[in-house]
């Protein structure tokens, strides 16, 4: 059974993009996206989109690698089974920082990858717009504007006559089967 996914509209110039995507924005559509040949500075700020919160997990998971190397290092050399060797202290900070460091840009690699695939809802294998044709030329010589049908603010005429109003190309809507 098919499903109505939304509406695309067409852009080629790149200002034209930025004009349309903060007026989408003040129209009330929040179930909206771009899809761009090659990054656009300033869509995400005329689009609305906040900043990422993937440098703090990155910092959280970096800090806490640094944490545990230098606890794990400490607790084994001074309290669990201390000896002194050579007049040395149990515990000094200089030995203990290659293996600080290596924990810290592991935990930090490890939780930037995973976190960029659970933010950005990765993978994903299937997407409603995939096989329109207008919505393929984004991988070439257009930019494309898809406007959810689920966005409260999503009604097909007044859809197609904003985009209309911005200046797209093309408008259509688009039906999709779940695969």
């Amino acid at each position: 059974m098919s499903k109505n996914a939304g509406m695309i509209g067409v852009f080629t110039n790149p200002d034209a993009v930025l004009k349309a995507a903060a007026e989408i924005r003040r129209a009330g559509y929040s179930k909206f996206d771009f899809h761009t040949p090659y990054p656009l500075h300033g869509l995400d700020d005329a689009m609305g989109i906040k900043r990422t919160i993937l440098p703090w997990i990155s910092l959280g998971a970096g800090v806490a690698g640094l944490g545990i190397a230098l606890h794990l290092q400490w607790w084994t050399g001074a309290v669990d089974y201390p000896l002194v060797i050579g007049g040395k202290p149990l515990f000094a900070f200089e030995p203990s920082i290659p293996i600080a460091f290596e924990l810290t840009i592991l935990l930090c690699a490890i939780a930037t990858v995973v976190g960029m695939f659970a933010l950005n809802g990765l993978p994903r294998w299937f997407s409603k717009w995939q096989n329109d044709p207008h919505f393929l030329r984004s991988t070439d010589d257009a930019f494309v504007v898809t406007i959810d049908a689920e966005d409260a603010s999503y009604h097909p005429e007044r859809t197609r006559s904003l985009l209309d109003a911005l200046g797209a190309e093309q408008i259509r809507t688009v039906d999709y089967v779940e695969e």
